[in-house]
């Protein structure tokens, strides 16, 4: 059963519950780039978009208000011409970083094998064909 609203847990399995929204986020590739781009400190907004490679201005702002609402991530405002914005990772995002981080880290690792699967397995679809 999701959690109500005064309890802090909940159940990802039932479909009302709104964990699975937060799922839905943290499971996204732009999620996992923009907090493992932010673990070394603040970031503003020009050099995350570089560094992430690929991402649109939009998409960036997008993934940064969503994770910014959920709680992992920090906007910081400065009163320049223009104005400057730096985002970092909160307590929160930090924890949940440490996690992705060995996620992004096993897929460097393993993307050789699951190249050489999908071949493998595109190999034998095309066999039966």
């Amino acid at each position: 059963m999701c959690a109500k609203k005064h309890e802090m847990r909940g159940d990802a399995y039932d479909p009302a519950c709104p964990t699975r929204v937060v799922l839905d986020q943290i499971a996204d590739k732009w999620t996992v780039l923009v907090l493992g781009a932010l673990d070394d400190g603040p970031v503003r907004f020009n050099a995350l978009k570089r560094r992430l490679g690929g991402i649109s201005q939009k998409m960036l702002g997008q993934t940064l208000r969503n994770l910014e609402r959920n709680g992992l991530v920090t906007r910081r405002a400065f009163a320049t011409v223009p104005v400057t914005v730096e985002y970092a990772l909160s307590p929160l995002g930090e924890r949940l970083t440490e996690r992705m981080n060995e996620l992004r880290i096993w897929a460097e690792k393993h993307i050789g094998e699951m190249l050489a699967a999908q071949r493998d397995f595109d190999k034998r679809q095309a066999e039966m064909a």
